[in-house]
């Protein structure tokens, strides 16, 4: 692996992450709605999976939120992470296909497991569920991508 490409995606991967936060949070201020339970509920099933309880009471749901959303750090820098290296192998879409392509792949890395794990149902979404998924992680992938166009030294890159 090289050390370049890894630093661009973890630099990628925070940007990518803190767009897809700050487009929820002026979702959840705007249409006055609650923040998702979903990382607190995967958290909750790992948790048991795995047989850690993480203690009582508050403590235990202040471990369970604190958990859920460094998993969505982590989740996101990580991808970051791994579209820099498919970037440096050479697959190098347009701005606007690779802003899809690496939010659609983030979207699929947040659902898949909840959707697996029985945690909701993307079948049963309604439009506005649906919107409220799309629209931060396609600004994730817009930032990911951009991220590494710029940061890209090759005479090809942004």
């Amino acid at each position: 692996m090289n050390a370049r490409t890894t630093a661009a995606g973890l630099i990628a991967g925070a940007a990518g992450t803190t767009a897809l936060n700050t487009i929820t949070y002026l979702d959840m201020m705007l249409r006055g709605r609650p923040a998702s339970t979903v990382p607190d509920a995967a958290i909750e099933k790992l948790g048991a999976l795995f047989g850690n309880g993480g203690g009582d009471g508050a403590a235990r749901e202040s471990r369970r939120t604190a958990a859920g959303a460094l998993g969505g750090i982590l989740t996101g820098v990580v991808l970051g992470t791994v579209a820099a290296h498919v970037r440096a192998a050479g697959f190098r879409p347009a701005t606007a296909r690779g802003s899809v392509l690496t939010g659609l792949a983030a979207m699929a890395a947040a659902d898949v497991p909840v959707a697996v794990l029985g945690i909701s149902d993307p079948r049963e979404w309604s439009a506005a569920d649906w919107m409220s998924d799309v629209v931060p992680h396609l600004a994730y992938g817009a930032a990911v991508q951009r991220t590494l166009e710029l940061l890209d030294p090759s005479p090809a890159g942004g």
